[in-house]
């Protein structure tokens, strides 16, 4: 099974629900978890079942799960999203609670996952800081720092107010979950399935759960930078808006106000203090850096549109009518010349003073904005042209079969 195809669902009777488990090695505890998960849809009266994506162990773990009534799929492609998304494509029930197989979640409470499906949700999150974190069972540096962090990230980027980014037990919607075409094989599977559903419209809801220390007696999968990089990459390559535009924005706007207070000449804050010249070559740094950022945001949010990637909104639509390479490349024109005219300019005054030693600020300072613009104008142009190439395949899809060409570009 090639986990990072699109999902499909298993060609059976449908259950009800579909307790998921991803499993490597965990031959310690999975009999555990197991055995309290088959006893909540007992005791609950659930038709389901208790399905075990197992990720190539060799400590006959499958084996395990078979003996005592779990269902076994063999997912080969390695990874904690690949695991689940294997097993998410193997479920039979219309719902499906996943959770890791090392006992640090509790399998037989789920009856408020249970609820909130019933009642509609599509995605309920687990919150291991509303339920109770025993003693031991998340690291110092999970607990107070990167969780947190990563989950206020995930809040203000997405505007969802789900207060555990992170938590391993979940409830879905099979269905609703299957058409998000989920693709990361990582740990940051857990942002995606989050991200992506909150960018489709779906109803995300949160209960309190608890986690304890896990029964295993070898470190866990996860690594804390590695899989912390990936899950913040992950948030940032999915927001053009806090990745490129906002820093764009700032740098952009701060170096604009210092240059125009530059421009005509030095500024004293204080007594002792006075910005003059250097300020005002960082802050056309500072100009030129926002500009390119700002660009590369629209060009990733245009990209992200039109591949599907992000959803449209009444702002990408207008981007999307506006932006193209011929007004980029024009723009780039316009900014080149006004460059080249500073620039010029600052010339016949040095030529007026015979090319010799400039005391004065002035011409520097109208150099180095003439410049400045001359460097934008180059990444506009360039930009343009990263935009036409990024067309190509969208344009391709638009017009048909490979190599199908409309008949005005074939003459």
């Amino acid at each position: 099974m090639n986990a990072v195809t699109t999902i499909r669902a298993a060609q059976t009777k449908q259950l009800e629900l579909t307790i998921l488990m991803p499993c490597l090695n965990e031959a310690e505890t999975l009999a555990i978890c197991i055995g309290k998960a088959k006893a909540f849809l007992d005791k609950a009266g659930i038709a389901g079942e208790v399905l075990i994506a197992d990720n190539g162990s060799t400590d006959g773990s499958q084996e395990i799960a078979t003996a005592i009534g779990a269902r076994v799929v063999p997912v080969p492609q390695k990874g904690y999203g690949a695991a689940l998304l294997g097993g998410i494509a193997a479920a039979r029930g219309r719902f499906v609670i996943m959770g890791d197989a090392d006992d640090s979640y509790d399998f037989s409470a789920l009856d408020a996952f249970v609820a909130r499906l019933r009642d509609g949700a599509d995605l309920v999150m687990g919150n291991r800081f509303r339920g109770g974190i025993e003693t031991g069972a998340m690291p110092p540096l999970h607990r107070y720092l990167g969780n947190p962090v990563l989950s206020f990230i995930g809040r203000l980027f997405f505007r969802i107010k789900t207060g555990d980014f992170h938590c391993g037990l979940r409830g879905f919607n099979a269905e609703s979950i299957r058409k998000l075409d989920l693709q990361t094989t990582g740990m940051e599977f857990a942002s995606e399935m989050v991200v992506r559903g909150a960018l489709a419209g779906l109803r995300i809801e949160e209960v309190p759960t608890t986690l304890k220390p896990d029964g295993r007696s070898r470190p866990p999968h996860l690594r804390t930078w590695r899989d912390g990089w990936r899950h913040l990459k992950f948030l940032l390559v999915y927001n053009p808006r806090w990745m490129f535009f906002i820093p764009g924005m700032v740098l952009g706007g701060l170096g604009t106000l210092f240059a125009a207070l530059l421009v005509f000449g030095p500024l004293r804050v204080i007594n002792n203090l006075s910005l003059d010249l250097n300020t005002f070559v960082a802050a056309c740094f500072m100009i030129v850096t926002g500009v390119q950022l700002i660009t590369f945001g629209v060009i990733s949010r245009y990209y992200a549109e039109v591949t599907g990637i992000l959803p449209r909104s009444r702002r990408s639509d207008w981007l999307t009518r506006t932006i193209s390479t011929d007004r980029l490349a024009a723009n780039a024109g316009i900014c080149f010349a006004g460059g080249f005219a500073f620039c010029a300019y600052a010339v016949l005054r040095w030529a007026h003073l015979g090319f010799g030693p400039l005391d004065d600020s002035e011409i520097p300072r109208i150099v180095v904005l003439g410049l400045s613009l001359v460097v934008i104008s180059f990444q506009a142009f360039f930009s343009a042209f990263l935009l036409g190439v990024l067309e190509i395949p969208v344009k391709r899809l638009r017009n048909g079969p490979s190599g199908e060409l409309p008949a005005a570009e074939n003459q």
